[in-house]
């Protein structure tokens, strides 16, 4: 690390090639492996931002692991952080689509023939437009969450929550109109 702090790249890049399998092990024994390699590459970024900090007189490994166990401990954090805000819908809250069989409550359990496109455009119709633009784009644009609320301009957060409560009102609207 000295000599890459004299500007010596070829120490440099020995060195952050040398780290990377332990530190990849380290990890692989603290997180989930979908997370592992992205706190990996938290830990290369964190040890190349700080490197300015490493002081030659003191040993590299404590310096190193500390940097590597911040990088875990905020990882686990978003981890656990989201773990508690965030939970699946319920099967039951997906959008009905035009040929899959839906249950109206007045024909007492039997299936109801497969929902016409025209009623579910109707009820689109008759949404909050940002319900409607939630459900247009994650459905029928087929974008992902992150896609859909880049072109909606809000969180992930909040668009999942307009599709939400979008495909209650559908459902509303879809069991109150005449079969």
């Amino acid at each position: 690390m000295v000599a890459a702090q004299h500007g010596d790249a070829r120490a440099y890049e020995t060195l952050l090639r040398d780290l990377r399998p332990l530190l990849r092990d380290f990890v692989r024994r603290r997180i989930d492996e979908p997370a592992a390699e992205d706190v990996v590459q938290t830990v290369l970024l964190s040890l190349h931002r700080a490197r300015h900090t490493y002081r030659g007189e003191q040993p590299f490994a404590p310096w190193l692991w500390a940097i590597a166990r911040n990088a875990v401990t905020d990882a686990r954090r978003r981890q656990g952080s989201r773990q508690g805000r965030e939970e699946p819908l319920p099967e039951d809250d997906a959008l009905p689509t035009a040929g899959r069989a839906t249950r109206h409550p007045a024909e007492d359990g039997r299936h109801a023939a497969a929902l016409p496109a025209r009623d579910l455009e109707r009820a689109l119709a008759r949404l909050p437009a940002i319900q409607r633009e939630a459900v247009v784009l994650l459905h029928l644009e087929g974008l992902s969450v992150n896609e859909a609320a880049l072109r909606a301009r809000v969180t992930p957060g909040a668009l999942k929550v307009r599709a939400h409560r979008a495909y209650r009102a559908l459902r509303a609207l879809l069991e109150e109109s005449p079969a």
